[in-house]
């Protein structure tokens, strides 16, 4: 009976905050409850002398800011570090969904329930049971893991074939436009069979160069790349973290210095480049490299300031001077990933992302494209190899027999 107590209070207390219901009538409604256990023989009557010490403070206010909001925030702003640069773009780029409502304290569950529940397109479902089903059965993860460190070439072929790197292109550059809920479905799938399948298959799909293409390319920059991505005809990397510098790419050494310089026999204004990558997934096969780094303008041929920030470049592997080292292999896991470096290599200005003009804009751009990455492709992987194990788990669990 106890742990039905304790359960029963947990699904009161869970009651009270959905509904929302007031401070001072939640604190009510508690003493009522243990009062009601403690006469019921369950829970010590004296239970009710802590509760209500803990209860009054919260609701007489001055007390309340007095003993506990103060000190509390004091605390937090002696532990706190001070907000960087990178990480005050990060705050203003970009929108929130529901869960900004939940994180300020004031959850609309109407607004959530209202949501339209996903649906598959006859196109998604058509992909699903079709190319998918067969990309599926051609994943032998022992022979990807253990034989060939890869995907074996025919899957390669019918991967870029069928399109699986271009489900967030536009159609009308040659991709499928699937639905974030598609995406999320294909990549469940895939991961079942073979994580470093689905991984090769949502790093494209998930924050890199086509995501940023259709977000801040130039029409230039889009229509010479986005069809060829969508074909399987580039294969795209996009190189953020450095040996020394990961999450916080404040924290990059990887710079590049506008200047004049020789491309193809003409003077152009341009980039000097160096950098150091590693851990770069797809970079081993990439044949254009999304490159993250710190622009600065010395002698202001732009226009503008020195010292511009990070910025995000396009840079075909085939460039001079453009290294790609040996494979990583991450927990042995075989997926292709892999460092890639350059030094005082020189490029067009128009190399950047969006062009001039969206020069030192690099980190906003990054951080207002990480959801689909963070918000469908990691989450779908692991959704998907959960339920294989889940699936493995339950199978032998059913069939075993305790040793004698």
């Amino acid at each position: 009976m106890m742990i039905l107590s304790i359960i029963a209070t947990v699904v009161l207390l869970g009651a009270l905050f959905y509904h929302r219901v007031s401070l001072f009538l939640s604190s009510l409604i508690l003493l009522a409850w243990t009062a009601a256990l403690g006469v019921a023989g369950l829970w010590s009557i004296w239970l009710l002398v802590p509760l209500a010490i803990i209860l009054v403070p919260f609701n007489l206010t001055p007390m309340r800011k007095s003993m506990i909001s103060a000190p509390v925030f004091r605390g937090f702003r002696k532990v706190m570090p001070p907000m960087s640069r990178t990480e005050k773009e990060a705050i203003d780029a970009g929108t929130t969904w529901w869960e900004g409502d939940l994180f300020q304290g004031k959850p609309d569950w109407k607004k959530l329930h209202n949501y339209p529940q996903p649906q598959l397109t006859a196109e998604e479902q058509a992909f699903l049971d079709g190319p998918v089903e067969e990309a599926c059965r051609m994943a032998n993860d022992f022979q990807i893991t253990h034989e060939l460190a890869d995907l074996p070439p025919e899957l390669w072929a019918y991967l870029k074939e069928h399109r699986f790197f271009a489900m967030i292109i536009k159609k009308e550059y040659g991709g499928l436009e699937f639905s974030a809920y598609a995406q999320s479905r294909v990549l469940q799938k895939l991961s079942g069979v073979s994580g470093i399948l689905a991984i090769t298959v949502g790093v494209p799909n998930s924050l890199g160069p086509g995501e940023l293409l259709q977000h801040y390319g130039t029409e230039e920059q889009k229509n010479h790349y986005l069809p060829r991505l969508a074909r399987g005809q580039e294969i795209p990397c996009f190189a953020l973290t450095s040996p020394e510098a990961g999450s916080d790419a404040g924290a990059i050494p990887d710079t590049g210095v506008v200047c004049m310089g020789e491309w193809q026999g003409q003077q152009v204004l341009g980039m000097r480049l160096t950098w150091n990558k590693r851990y770069i997934t797809l970079a081993p096969i990439a044949t254009v490299l999304g490159l993250a780094f710190k622009l600065s303008d010395p002698d202001r041929l732009l226009g503008g300031e020195e010292e511009l920030g990070i910025t995000c470049a396009l840079i075909p592997t085939s460039t001079p001077g453009v290294e790609i080292g040996r494979r990583h292999f991450p927990l042995n896991v075989p997926f292709q990933n892999g460092p890639t470096r350059g030094n005082d290599i020189f490029v067009p200005i128009d190399y950047i992302i969006g062009g001039p003009k969206m020069a030192g804009q690099g980190w906003r751009m990054l951080v207002e494209c990480l959801s689909v990455g963070r918000g469908i492709t990691l989450p779908s992987n692991s959704t998907g190899g959960v339920k294989s194990v889940a699936l493995a788990t339950g199978a032998y669990a059913h069939i075993r027999r305790q040793f004698k």
